[in-house]
């Protein structure tokens, strides 16, 4: 009889007001990489996806009802909202714990947060917390497990790579980490079946997008940005062959009639001719899709490379900006210039794909200076869109180390809106809430007295009416901000 294994996750959008707006989720991708790997390893695998769920309580009947020797509550380290560690999120986990102690379950974490505090998550019950690259670090510890049974020594734990643990004295246990996966083709498809994809697609609707998955073609990431944490796939650059990418890209239009896909990998394309062969090959397969990536604005200043894109499908190009100031880029060891960003924009603008920027306030240093020369690169390049948040601490970053002195309290956000300054920046953290809002009314604004002087009227009504609304908002959010200023000084 085969071992039965209920996986979960812990991120729940209905908890995160402002991505459940948006009405545009994502599949736990990396959840169900995990399942594959036990599935193909024998053990009866299902899934209780909490990613539409209202609240934790509703694993409780799932557990009765299947009565799982293991509960795997394992995030998806491919969404980045998973790095915030958000609390809503650590709590729900908490009580998923609880629950799968009651049932008598041998419950095992792998998560950002769990990695960055498994004291806590032991603490809550749970038995093993997986740090790194988790799929055969998980696949060993269940066969352990499973062979071993009540016969579990912690001498011989301490051989299995990647995990936490309290010994018997209740002391916690590190062991040494286990080598990264450098040939991800080795991995089986991830296990789409076990997702009631419909249930995701009848959410985009309500968005007026067309209906969206989310590949990784990759994992990790070679740059040092010194603000951002790598806690599951570290400092590395490993790629699925494109060949595997295609196959992938196949069976999810035939199955589920998908054309249209999120690359959430940190940087898309990054190894030599790699884009090229991706292009060649859904051109062999006759595979016509639409996709969207996250870049720097280094690695997007070929023309050759753009136009590959752009035949395999690419429609947008979220880059990390950042900053319009220099001085902030190279504190944050970005790597990247402002002429980069502005030639990269450019470029990929005049092949007709839309460009997205990444933008962050707060960093160390920033100065009204340096806040304007953001707003005045936003309102110069006309992105298509942007994302706008405020420098944020994560746990193992040179710049948490940095600011860490200045906790009081409170380290992580409660969710992706909370906007809170968790350290001392040069101003308090009602005025970055302000100034992120401020900073989308001008965008908008910007944006649609585009359309209007380009004569591009009839395609973008909403936008050059809503300037009724933006032009007066952003002028009195203007007088705010100035108002805070001096108040600050």
């Amino acid at each position: 009889m085969k071992t039965k294994v209920l996986f979960t996750h812990s991120y729940f959008y209905k908890m995160d007001a402002k991505q459940w707006q948006n009405q545009t989720p994502f599949l736990p991708l990396g959840t169900i990489y995990a399942a594959s790997v036990l599935r193909e390893n024998n053990y009866d695998v299902s899934l209780f996806d909490v990613g539409l769920k209202d609240t934790p309580e509703q694993i409780i009947s799932i557990l009765k009802e299947e009565n799982p020797q293991f509960l795997i509550i394992y995030d998806d380290g491919f969404n980045y909202l998973t790095k915030m560690c958000l609390t809503n999120m650590r709590e729900a986990c908490f009580k998923m714990i609880e629950y799968g102690k009651e049932q008598n379950c041998t419950v095992i974490i792998s998560s950002s947060d769990s990695t960055d505090h498994a004291e806590k998550y032991l603490e809550k019950g749970a038995d093993f917390i997986i740090y790194g690259e988790a799929e055969n670090t998980l696949l060993e510890l269940v066969d352990y497990i499973k062979k071993e049974k009540s016969n579990i020594k912690n001498d011989t734990l301490k051989e299995i790579k990647g995990i936490f643990f309290n010994d018997k004295n209740s002391n916690i246990i590190k062991t040494k980490p286990r080598k990264v996966l450098n040939s991800l083709d080795e991995l089986p498809f991830p296990a789409w079946d076990l997702v009631d994809v419909n249930s995701y697609k009848e959410v985009w609707k309500n968005s007026k997008q067309p209906f969206t998955l989310n590949l990784a073609t990759t994992r990790g990431c070679p740059f040092h940005c010194n603000w951002c944490a790598k806690p599951i796939y570290g400092q590395r650059y490993n790629s699925h062959s494109p060949e595997r990418v295609v196959e992938m890209v196949k069976y999810l239009s035939d199955n589920h009639q998908v054309n249209r896909f999120w690359m959430c990998d940190d940087i898309f394309g990054l190894k030599p001719n790699w884009v090229q062969e991706f292009r060649n090959l859904l051109k062999k397969e006759v595979l016509n899709i639409n996709y969207y990536i996250q870049s720097r604005a280094d690695l997007l200043l070929k023309e050759d490379t753009i136009d590959a894109l752009v035949e395999s499908g690419l429609e947008e190009v979220w880059i990390g900006a950042e900053s319009g100031s220099q001085k902030i880029l190279d504190a944050m060891d970005k790597g990247t210039t402002i002429a980069q960003i502005e030639k990269a924009t450019k470029l990929l603008q005049g092949k007709k794909v839309k460009v997205a920027f990444f933008i962050q306030y707060g960093y160390l240093g920033e100065t009204k200076e340096d806040i304007n020369k953001t707003i005045a690169l936003i309102k110069r390049l006309k992105p298509d869109n942007i994302g706008v948040s405020v420098s944020y601490p994560l746990p193992e970053t040179p710049f948490y180390e940095m600011v860490k002195n200045q906790f009081k309290g409170k380290r992580n956000w409660k969710d992706s809106d909370d906007l809170a300054m968790l350290f001392k920046g040069t101003f308090n953290g009602e005025y970055y809430k302000k100034l992120q809002r401020y900073t989308h009314k001008e965008f908008r604004k910007t944006q649609g007295l585009s359309y209007l002087k380009k004569g591009q009227i009839f395609n973008n009504l909403r936008a050059i009416g809503l300037l009724a609304y933006y032009i007066p908002s952003s002028f009195f959010d203007k007088l705010a901000l100035a108002k805070m200023e001096n108040n600050n000084n």
